[in-house]
């Protein structure tokens, strides 16, 4: 019985620690097309101007036919379209013939990680491409997280620490009411 309260008040110490800890910039995924998908017709060039890519985002590329935008995955018919990584030139020409990386998979479900600051450049290949299948993407390091504002004596707490004592403050009274 007196392991078994140890191991609660452990636990909700825990929880209240994680609850207090500011949160963090996470990477993150993007259906490229939005909720067009990889298809034909989509000009993929305004689409990536609205979009900032960082550092360890991922690229979903989905089929607009077959699946909704949420999936995770690039998702298409492999037998008539792919995913090649080019360099500029190749994009600019939508030459397929010396790809850097094919993402395309046997199953025609492809991820791709932007894990390197850098130029990426996508096309789909069998003709694809000259119908605005290609896609440019310029990754950058994620900013900094923001820094603490020194706290003055006379100012109030921010709502964002409150929101996280009160948060804080319900899970102890929720674990101490479990307690006695």
């Amino acid at each position: 019985m007196e392991m078994s309260r140890f191991g609660l008040v452990l636990a909700c110490s825990v929880l209240m620690v994680v609850m207090m800890m500011p949160s963090e910039v996470e990477a993150k995924r993007w259906t490229v097309g939005g909720n067009k998908g990889w298809t034909s017709n989509v000009n993929y060039t305004i689409w990536a101007q609205n979009v900032t890519f960082y550092k360890d985002d991922w690229l979903y590329i989905i089929s607009a036919l077959t699946s909704p935008p949420h999936i995770s995955v690039f998702v298409y018919d492999r037998n008539q379209q792919n995913v090649l990584q080019v360099n500029k030139t190749d994009y600019e020409s939508c030459n397929e013939n010396n790809p850097i990386h094919s993402w395309t998979t046997g199953a025609g479900r492809d991820v791709v990680p932007l894990n390197v600051t850098k130029h990426y450049y996508f096309i789909s290949g069998h003709g694809f491409c000259y119908g605005g299948m290609k896609l440019a993407v310029h990754v950058i390091n994620p900013p900094p997280p923001p820094r603490a504002a020194p706290i003055k004596s006379d100012s109030a707490p921010s709502a964002s620490f409150g929101l996280r004592s009160a948060m804080a403050f319900v899970a102890a009274w929720t674990c101490a009411s479990q307690l006695f």
